[in-house]
C-alpha cells in the first residue's frame, strides 16, 4: 500500500465526486423497512465504522431495537462518491454502518459494546488483511450525549484490552457529518450473498460497559 492510501487526502487533493445522490433500493432486504428518511420520530442514528461494512452491517441489523441499517461511506471529503473512489483512498471516506434505533428496546451502550468487540479497535488504517484508510475504526456521534458516551466507552475498554496485552485504540469519534448511502448491492450484503466475505474479528476481549 502507498503512503497516499493510508493517509486521509487534504480538501485540495479530494476526488470532487458528484450532485447527484447515489441511487439505492428503497427497503432492507431482511426487514422491509425504509432504508432511507423519514424514520420514526422515537428513533436515533449512529453511524459506527468497523472495517468491511458487510459483516459490521449484519452485527447490527440483528439486535433487537434496531430499526433500520444501511451501508455507506462516512468521515470523508468527496461527495456522494462511489465504492471505487473511497476505495482509491482519495476521498477520506471510511465504510460505515448508519444505525437506526429505538432507545426504548436497545441503549447507545448496547451498541456500543457490539461495536468495540466486534472488531480491532487498535490497527489504524486496517482491519485484519483489510489495508486502507476505509477500514479505520470510528465513531459519528449525532448527539452530545452520545459523544460523551463513546468516549467514555473508549477509556473503559482501552483498560480491558491494555490488560489483555492490546496497544492503543485508535478510533475516531467526531461529530456525525454526511452519511452516503452505497451502491445497492452492498446493502445487506451478506444476506443476498450468504456465503460471501466477512472480515469481521475482534480482540477476544469482553467490553466491561
Amino acid at each position: 500500500m502507498s503512503l497516499k492510501e493510508l493517509t486521509i487526502p487534504k480538501h485540495l487533493d479530494a476526488l470532487p465526486g458528484r450532485t447527484q445522490k447515489m441511487a439505492i433500493q428503497k427497503k432492507h432486504y431482511v426487514t422491509g423497512v425504509l432504508l432511507e428518511p423519514p424514520f420514526p420520530q422515537e428513533c436515533h442514528r449512529v453511524v459506527l465504522a468497523m472495517g468491511c461494512f458487510w459483516g459490521a452491517e449484519r452485527k447490527f441489523w440483528e439486535i433487537h431495537g434496531v430499526y433500520t441499517t444501511a451501508v455507506g461511506y462516512a468521515g470523508g471529503l468527496t461527495k456522494n462518491p462511489t465504492y471505487e473512489e473511497v476505495c482509491s483512498g482519495q476521498t477520506g471516506h471510511t465504510e460505515a454502518v448508519l444505525v437506526i434505533f429505538n432507545p426504548m428496546h436497545v441503549t447507545f451502550e448496547q451498541l456500543l459494546c457490539v461495536f468495540w468487540e466486534n472488531h480491532d479497535p487498535t490497527q489504524g488504517m486496517r482491519q485484519g488483511y483489510d489495508i486502507g484508510t476505509q477500514y479505520r475504526s470510528a465513531i459519528y456521534c449525532y448527539t452530545d450525549y452520545q459523544r460523551k458516551e463513546a468516549e467514555a466507552s473508549r477509556d473503559t475498554y482501552q483498560r480491558v484490552i491494555s490488560d489483555a496485552g492490546h496497544s492503543v485504540i485508535t478510533t475516531e469519534i467526531a461529530s456525525g457529518n454526511e452519511f452516503y448511502y452505497a451502491e445497492s448491492y452492498h446493502q445487506q450484503y451478506l444476506a443476498k450473498n450468504p456465503m460471501g466475505y466477512c472480515g469481521l474479528g475482534g480482540t477476544g476481549v469482553s467490553c466491561p460497559i
